[in-house]
């Protein structure tokens, strides 16, 4: 029953072992994307407060947050982790 269960799970490395190679070279490329975005970002919000439209800079500034490397971007590399250690964890089954 155990070698069925490797057999069947054979596959599933294969796709997780490319998709965690294809989704690691995406979020690199999209990471220094929302580092350029986020500079424009709290300049934009920067400007704002400082003309004296206190709403739309804190708006722009929440945006930032938002894309930088403590926002989306980390939840990200987090997703990405997860699935590469579910891959482990089916590489080890299969080779045990």
């Amino acid at each position: 029953m155990k070698f069925v269960l490797k057999i069947f799970a054979a596959p599933f490395v294969l796709v997780l072992t490319l998709a965690v190679g294809m989704l690691s070279f995406l979020f690199s490329l999209a990471s220094w994307a929302f580092g350029v975005l986020s500079s424009l970002c709290v300049v934009c919000g920067l400007f704002n407060l400082f003309r004296g439209n206190g709403p739309q800079g804190l708006y722009w500034l929440v945006v930032t947050f938002i894309i930088s490397p403590f926002g989306l971007p980390a939840v990200a590399d987090w997703l990405i982790g997860k699935l590469d250690g579910l891959n482990y964890s089916l590489k080890c089954f299969i080779t045990d």
